[in-house]
């Protein structure tokens, strides 16, 4: 039987401010140099357009509400492109609920979707990580970072990467910040107590496609493991 993996895709990957193609089509050969061994769940992020449309939405002093509506929508229509890009092999509907998700699998790897549901303080990682649960599977999030560091690397150069923590220890640092739609901490906080609540084993890792080939073939790897 295959090992199943629900994947968390940042949006910055995908669709950084334009169509990240290199990234996209690495994506691709590896994912499917592993599906006699992995079953593939994509949950793609927003990333630049659900931040664009939200910034804008602020601006115009529309509610966090509308502003969380309006990433939901852009992680759907980066779902969308993501199943034309990967074609015959995924799903061709858009994915709304866990039962069609269900469905999905069946007969399609990988499977596909966005944001499944408006839920408050919640982004694509949420939704990772409740399909990570139901299906008894690991976590990954892919991101432009190489996983957690002891602050942020992009204005912190000495900072340092965190290969291995606990839920626990996570999910503090996770709930030290304060949530807003768009936020771009690695994963969100309703995701950091999920996985800890379950028990679930996550990764962190970057977008780097011959690291993450490493990690799906047990080979070794650079990034963050949580569990324990």
């Amino acid at each position: 039987m295959k090992k199943k993996l629900v994947i968390s895709v940042g949006g910055s990957l995908i669709i950084p401010q334009e169509i990240d193609y290199r990234f996209l089509h690495e994506l691709k050969k590896t994912l499917n140099q592993h599906t006699r061994t992995y079953q593939f769940i994509i949950v793609c992020g927003g990333g630049y357009l659900a931040r664009t449309a939200i910034t804008a939405l602020k601006k115009e002093k529309r509610s966090i509400y509308e502003q969380a509506r309006a990433g939901i929508r852009a992680t759907r229509v980066n779902a969308l492109f993501l199943m034309q890009w990967f074609g015959k092999q995924t799903n061709d509907t858009l994915l709304l609920n866990m039962k069609h998700v269900y469905t999905a699998l069946r007969k399609n790897n990988p499977v596909i979707c966005g944001a499944l549901r408006w839920a408050p303080h919640a982004t694509t990682d949420t939704t990772a990580a409740k399909l990570a649960t139901l299906l008894k599977c690991p976590l990954i999030n892919l991101s432009d970072t190489t996983g957690l560091y002891t602050a942020d690397p992009r204005t912190h150069t000495n900072a340092k990467l965190i290969q291995i923590i606990s839920w626990k220890a996570f999910e503090k640092k996770a709930h030290a910040l304060s949530f807003h739609p768009g936020q771009h901490f690695i994963l969100d906080q309703q995701a950091s107590t999920i996985i800890r609540k379950n028990h679930t084993l996550t990764y962190l890792l970057s977008g780097n496609m011959s690291n993450f080939s490493a990690f799906l073939a047990g080979k070794k790897w650079k990034g963050t493991t949580i569990h324990g």
